[in-house]
């Protein structure tokens, strides 16, 4: 999948790949230090915030709370 901005995509892909690796390596082995990817993910959000306010994009316009809609509570009958 890619990212929202294509600028963003190598560094997302270098992203994934080492936390894909983390998990299964590393986390379901017991070990729950995350900082091995923390680099990473530190340039992608970055690039994600920078490609967000170039193209106006801001956290409040793609948040959702669905338990605010009556509707999304109830089961189906």
């Amino acid at each position: 999948m890619n990212s929202i901005s294509e600028s963003c995509n190598d560094i997302k892909l270098q992203y994934d790949t080492c936390f894909q690796t983390w998990f299964s390596e590393k986390f379901l082995k017991g070990d729950t230090n995350d900082s091995m990817c923390a680099p990473l993910f530190k340039l992608y959000h970055n690039c994600l915030k920078k490609a967000m306010k170039d193209n106006k994009i801001e956290i409040k316009d793609i948040e959702v709370n669905y338990l605010e809609n009556e509707d999304a509570t109830k089961t189906p009958t």
